[in-house]
């Protein structure tokens, strides 16, 4: 999937190999620090469920149960392997709004049975990114507003200071594991408040500096 987003004065052409998602990268306020992960919890998102600004989920029959889940994205400019932490930012193009949905009926027995996530995370239509990409020079991501409505209703609100892995450290740990190339997206994880979603929702999403992802939810026909 190709998607175009503003980026500049110039429309940036969005076409990753692969979507980079990380799992309990937050924790809840008064959640003790015991429960963070040891280390980066990954998993894979297709391309295939791309979307950009303004278009539409769609819940799948398969599912009961899609969430929403907002997140910084990360987009990587250039191929790296093994890449440093204190050179993981030369690798980054910028930074947009990203929604990670998920079937959560689908991901609560896949973790019950020890299965993969990659049905809950990858129908079409699950990762819509946009309204824009902010180049790296241009913000600082480490302590942003990140914040979500249904329909005019607040549900997730918090600050990206609230990672518990940091962009640098994220991108060394992933690409110790996997190469990173151009377009790529890395999904930073999602605070607290992810809710149920249904057809006819509107959700915005917004992260402080970079703007607010639209997108209306509808049912699989």
């Amino acid at each position: 999937m190709v998607i175009k987003l503003p980026f500049g004065d110039t429309l940036y052409e969005v076409k990753p190999t692969k979507i980079i998602g990380l799992g309990k990268n937050y924790l809840a306020p008064n959640e003790p620090k015991e429960n963070a992960p040891k280390e980066p919890i990954v998993f894979l998102k297709p391309p295939s469920s791309l979307i950009g600004p303004d278009e539409t989920v769609i819940i799948p029959k398969k599912s009961k149960e899609v969430h929403h889940e907002v997140e910084l994205g990360v987009i990587i400019e250039k191929r790296g392997k093994n890449i440093p932490r204190e050179k993981a930012f030369d690798y980054i193009l910028g930074y947009t709004v990203l929604l990670d949905i998920t079937a959560r009926d689908i991901i609560s027995e896949a973790i019950k049975r020890g299965l993969p996530w990659t049905v809950a995370k990858g129908f079409d239509t699950f990762t819509p990114v946009g309204p824009r990409i902010v180049g790296k020079d241009e913000l600082d991501p480490s302590d942003l507003e990140i914040g979500l409505k249904v329909n005019g209703k607040v549900r997730q609100l918090s600050r990206t200071s609230g990672m518990i892995f940091k962009i640098d450290e994220i991108i060394e740990y992933v690409s110790s594991i996997m190469t990173l190339e151009p377009g790529d997206i890395i999904a930073t994880g999602t605070p607290e408040g992810v809710d149920l979603l249904k057809p006819g929702d509107v959700v915005e999403a917004w992260i402080e500096g970079i703007g607010v992802l639209k997108e209306r939810v509808d049912v699989e026909k």
